[in-house]
């Protein structure tokens, strides 16, 4: 009977991939001057409502005007979100260490198509093709680095971007520097340690100085690890449609996603992205070419440029953008330039809801008047059917242990008895291998067990239950049938 829950087990981790199913397209009209205000708020109060969002800030701009800047709900620790709340932005923090490489590639002390050696000589690997990558690979992820050959997650990670660099000495290549585009987060991790050094400042320091302040982004800042996180910038898992405050697991992401940033402050950065390299106030920078070269895809990094990914929405219309994702929470950044609009929302909900996308995405929609699924979601179907699934596990775990000396019992010590115990082994083992498999769906993204739990949550459940469940019902038998033995042994002393 165990081995039937496996099956099923097997057929629900399939499922729970699916992060999200959607109901009836529905068009929300804009005004007919295009996105305003009450536009944004009914769009987010909407989302709110058909999903167990708590909180979420979101900015939306033209030009050099803000449209809307606001914060919706409330944090972990249950303070409004406001629009000068600062939230993690996650990987969107990749845009921002492309552009303070720019900023030094602009005042040439930094060659970017030169090899990153030229610059931080301390960045070495196992492979002797890094000697040749160059600046611009890092930033449109075509290093040769890959998660495959350098994990990202599950080695010890680092406490500052020069113990990450320093990591880096083992790490092999995937593909020749240059040859193709493979997202990979210690990328971005080289370049901002590449920053430190160039500029002589802690790259903190320098993005607050050369980009935070001249845009007027008094809420922001970068962060090394997930234990640097304020209250107001973690987030939530959601089970049985139940936000649930948790820690974010352990990472290391300052450089490719550790910069906190408030609906306020990521306004003045759209309205620089879309203005040339000019903030709200005009103050600029960056130019508007290294602006435009940070949205131009290379030869062979397909759709993702420097720390933007370009694309087309729904009606055929240019757009640049990026998402991130923690497992507590998400954001995304869009750039319209054909309308001149940006957006930004960040949401404290994890990478398996993607509630700041799906907010994007719908304001989007708005602007384009075009349909969009209402939000809605299969997880909560899925996390009750694993649930029941896990109680029934722990049911048939009882009658197997309860059961053990009938099924001894009925078997002789022949060979065939240990085969029909084997399957038992099947939970354990992929329990704790669950980490690699759901990386190989990822298709060779690292991930950790921890992760893992904190994807599929009710998963790990139902997949824990089984392995302990079948691990109890294999000792259970085992000690059945060595039991008349050592009654033999006894007698015949």
């Amino acid at each position: 009977m165990l081995n039937r829950t496996l099956v099923l087990a097997g057929v629900a981790v399939l499922a729970g991939l699916s992060t999200a199913g959607w109901s009836t397209p529905a068009v929300l009209a804009a005004s007919p001057t295009g996105l305003d205000a009450a536009a944004v708020d009914a769009v987010v109060r909407e989302h709110r409502e058909t999903t167990a969002l708590p909180g979420a800030a979101v900015v939306v701009t033209r030009g050099s005007e803000v449209v809307r800047a606001a914060g919706y709900g409330h944090t972990p620790a249950g303070d409004p979100i406001t629009e000068h709340t600062a939230m993690a932005v996650a990987s969107v923090s990749k845009s921002f260490t492309a552009l303070a490489v720019m900023q030094l590639v602009e005042a040439g002390r930094v060659e970017l198509d030169g090899p990153v050696r030229a610059h931080l000589p301390e960045f070495t690997t196992a492979d002797p093709r890094a000697a040749g990558i160059t600046v611009r690979q890092l930033l449109d992820q075509t290093s040769g680095m890959s998660d495959t050959t350098f994990p990202a997650f599950s080695r010890p990670q680092p406490n500052s971007l020069q113990e990450a660099v320093a990591g880096t000495s083992t790490a092999g290549l995937a593909a020749d520097p240059g040859s193709r585009h493979e997202y990979h987060n210690p990328n971005f991790q080289v370049a901002a340690r590449l920053v430190e050094v160039v500029s002589g400042q802690p790259f903190d320091s320098y993005v607050r100085q050369h980009v935070f302040d001249p845009l007027g982004m008094v809420d922001s800042r970068t962060v090394n690890t997930e234990r640097d996180l304020p209250p107001s910038a973690r987030g939530h898992l959601v089970v049985l449609g139940v936000p649930i405050a948790l820690p974010e697991p352990p990472a290391f992401g300052n450089g490719s996603g550790g910069v906190l940033s408030s609906a306020h402050d990521m306004g003045a950065w759209l309205i620089a992205q879309n203005n040339g390299g000019r903030g709200p106030d005009g103050r600029r920078i960056a130019t508007a070419s290294s602006i435009a070269e940070t949205h131009t895809p290379s030869v062979n990094s397909g759709s993702y440029a420097l720390g933007w990914s370009v694309g087309t929405t729904a009606s055929g219309a240019p757009v640049i953008a990026h998402g991130g994702d923690l497992f507590t929470s998400t954001a995304h950044q869009v750039l319209l330039p054909e309308s001149g609009y940006g957006i930004a929302v960040m949401a404290n909900t994890g990478l398996t809801h993607g509630d700041a996308g799906a907010i994007a995405d719908r304001l989007v929609a708005v602007l384009e008047n075009t349909t969009v699924p209402s939000p809605t979601s299969l997880l909560l179907l899925l996390d009750a059917l694993f649930l029941v699934l896990a109680a029934g596990t722990v049911a048939l775990t009882a009658r197997g242990v309860v059961r053990s000396r009938r099924w001894a019992a009925a078997r002789t010590a022949h060979p065939r008895t240990a085969v029909r115990l084997l399957p038992l082994l099947v939970p354990p083992v992929s329990c704790a291998s669950v980490d690699e498999v759901v990386g190989l769906l990822y298709r060779g993204r690292d991930v950790t067990w921890m992760q893992v739990l904190y994807l599929y949550p009710t998963f790990v459940v139902l997949l824990v239950a089984a392995a302990l469940g079948c691990a109890a019902v294999l000792l259970a038998r085992l000690a059945a049938l060595a039991r008349p033995i050592a009654v033999t042994g006894a007698g015949a002393e």
